[in-house]
């Protein structure tokens, strides 16, 4: 890519998008291109169609997704499977149709079969079945990969598939509803911390940040209360607990979104897809790249971390009558420290950050709502 490269990044508010767009900016890269849900809905065909022959982008970030935790996983099923399908069949389609020179997907290690052996390799790809909370999220990442080989091996085009682990950083989700576990710890601590304090002006200024099913900060103590325990966020007398589904043994890794996005553009300035696979291979297959730490942590030990970096000194407890997901889930990441990259923030030094920025994000927030 040369900085003057008309650059499309699809999915450019999310955690994995806006990351890339800051990366690419610190870089140089000046000429992107963006479009947010409102003025371009890219599960609609004909929409896509028209704006890639409208802007013609040479090169594309495939960020645009629907994702959400594991609740939200299980809960909407044929959600996650049709968007993701429609936004990636779309995009990599007119990608083609319209001659993009380079196309980065971005997946999921998620991908990977429930009883992976660990850590997870690249070639352990349609080895055993999936987890089940998100196997529709993961089939249709699947199909991303099997979709950009497949244009690849038929017409020649240069798309390639990175596979992250779980992210975090600025510009997280963090509706209880729909978050993954680490800003869900967060922000469920950080109520929790509060709610302990009675510090009402606190959990009024975040819930009018991010209202729960229409809970904010102008709804009376009763409502607010009421909502809070319906998240697991509980007062017990004087102290408050916090409920986490699962027995907190799995073991989960995590990376923060601005490393993601380094290697993602790091990918994208060295790595073509005919450099993925062996030359004299006859199936050519699994040819994305994991981006991760190769570090992992417990769910136990991930909210006792936070929890002491948010100040909250009530109880955890963790509900055994809710599902684990997979037990493990850790990347070789090896494939691409060989290529020349690996990340620099450490889990500790990123929780850190995270919450900082949360915390920056309400006041900022209730400044301007005041």
């Amino acid at each position: 890519m040369k900085e003057n490269s008309k650059i499309y990044v699809a999915g450019h508010r999310g955690l994995v998008g806006s990351a890339i767009v800051e990366n690419l900016r610190e870089k140089g890269y000046s000429n992107l291109i963006f479009r947010t849900h409102a003025e371009l809905d890219l599960t609609d065909g004909e929409a896509v169609a028209g704006f890639f022959a409208d802007e013609r982008p040479e090169y594309v970030f495939l960020a645009a997704a629907k994702v959400g935790g594991i609740v939200a996983n299980n809960t909407y099923r044929a959600d996650f499977i049709y968007a993701n399908l429609m936004i990636q069949n779309n995009i990599i389609h007119q990608s083609y149709v319209h001659k993009v020179k380079k196309l980065l997907f971005l997946g999921s290690t998620c991908i990977y079969p429930k009883n992976c052996p660990q850590p997870m390799v690249e070639d352990a790809l349609l080895t055993d079945v999936l987890e089940y909370t998100n196997e529709p999220y993961a089939i249709a990442k699947i199909a991303g990969i099997k979709m950009c080989e497949s244009y690849n091996l038929q017409y020649g085009t240069n798309f390639i598939s990175a596979m992250p682990t779980n992210l975090y950083g600025p510009n997280d989700n963090f509706d209880l509803e729909k978050s993954h576990v680490l800003p869900a710890l967060m922000r469920k601590t950080f109520l929790g911390k509060a709610l302990q304090n009675n510090d009402w002006e606190v959990i009024k200024s975040d819930l009018n940040r991010l209202p729960i099913e229409k809970v904010n900060g102008q709804s009376t103590q009763e409502e607010i209360i009421a909502i809070l325990e319906r998240y697991g966020i509980q007062k017990q007398g004087n102290s408050v607990q916090i409920e986490i589904w699962g027995s907190g043994t799995p073991m989960r890794e995590f990376l923060w979104s601005k490393d993601m996005a380094d290697a993602c553009v790091f990918l994208m300035e060295n790595r073509d897809f005919n450099e993925c696979f062996d030359s004299g291979t006859k199936e050519i297959r699994n040819t994305h790249i994991n981006i991760g730490t190769s570090k992992d942590i417990s769910i136990k030990n991930l909210a006792e971390l936070i929890a002491s970096k948010v100040g909250f000194e009530g109880q955890l407890y963790f509900n055994t009558d809710k599902p684990d997901g997979t037990l493990k889930k850790l990347t070789d990441s090896s494939k691409l420290e060989n290529l020349g990259w690996k990340y620099s923030v450490e889990l500790e030094n990123g929780i850190e950050m995270l919450l900082d920025y949360y915390i920056e994000s309400i006041q900022h927030d209730e400044n301007s709502y005041s």
